[in-house]
């Protein structure tokens, strides 16, 4: 199996290599001034299984473009197999017409995936894993929430309650309890369709003096987490961390969180960030090491 690293994830995909002794071959990737991008092979693809590590966290529509140049090249340079390791899958929160009219932007990201020649896609933590179901290809997520657990277990948080944002997210929280060992429970959020605003309630969740880890698939703006965090400090939690698989912290998002009350942040390098302190290689090279077999 040959590694590509392409131009999101440089770092992710040689740890993924190095993970598996594997040979990389590198991308000379460029932008023209037009913003258009340039993709290119230095090595020989041909007959070989390609696994291409690339994220498409923003700017979006730019890395999904790559990642499509790429796939395609592999297949068009001879590749046998083109694997697509895509950490953050972008547009996956569109995975049906939630309001008349709309466009079902990860069934789209799945055509033109599919049409691009990638034969097999491994996300992580996708928003929703059933709707890989209808990809065109085998598509499967991992999940990184017992590694963001043992992070923090390692840094004293052993004990802690691990909470969801909402019922939708008490998977992960059940995940993380199973290595925090505190419980699990989770908040109920309300969020309007047309203007995004979401609104938490907490019910008393028995949190006063205890550490409390909150985790979620993705901060994107904060909003969620803030809310949650503001909760807990008011029911008493003696120390709250914010846990992600996908940190995309847009704008001042990390910054609100600390001021909200947050005593740390943590993400995987899903997506490159000051907070990725959790690295997903030892995930995904598990993962491709035991489709090989």
């Amino acid at each position: 199996m040959i590694i590509i690293p392409g131009p999101a994830s440089p770092q992710l995909g040689r740890k993924v290599a190095s993970a598996l002794d594997a040979k990389v071959i590198t991308i000379a990737f460029k932008l023209f001034p037009d913003g258009e991008s340039y993709v290119r092979f230095e090595g020989d693809v041909r007959g070989e299984v390609v696994a291409i590590v690339q994220t498409t966290s923003p700017p979006q529509d730019a890395h999904l473009m790559q990642l499509l140049l790429m796939a395609d090249a592999a297949k068009d340079l001879g590749s046998r197999r083109v694997i697509a390791i895509v950490p953050y899958l972008a547009y996956a929160r569109q995975d049906k017409r939630f309001l008349p009219g709309e466009a079902i932007s990860l069934r789209t990201v799945a055509k033109l995936l599919a049409a691009s020649g990638v034969d097999e896609l491994i996300t992580v933590n996708i928003h929703e894993e059933e709707s890989l179901s209808k990809f065109p290809f085998p598509a499967r997520s991992l999940s990184c929430m017992t590694s963001l657990a043992e992070y923090l277990k390692a840094i004293g948080f052993e004990g802690a309650l691990a909470l969801a944002p909402d019922e939708g997210a008490v998977k992960l929280a059940l995940e993380a309890s199973s290595i925090l060992t505190g419980g699990y429970g989770w908040l109920r959020k309300v969020r309007d369709r047309y203007t995004g605003e979401v609104v938490t309630k907490g019910e008393e969740l028995n949190v006063k003096g205890r550490d409390v880890a909150v985790f979620d698939d993705i901060i994107s703006t904060g909003g969620t987490m803030i809310n949650a965090i503001k909760i807990l400090r008011e029911q008493g939690a003696r120390r709250v961390f914010a846990a992600c698989a996908h940190p995309l912290l847009i704008g001042d998002a990390e910054d609100k969180m600390l001021r909200s009350g947050a005593d740390g942040i943590i993400g995987t390098d899903s997506v490159p960030s000051a907070v990725s302190v959790v690295s997903i290689a030892p995930l995904l090279a598990k993962e491709l090491a035991e489709a090989e077999r």
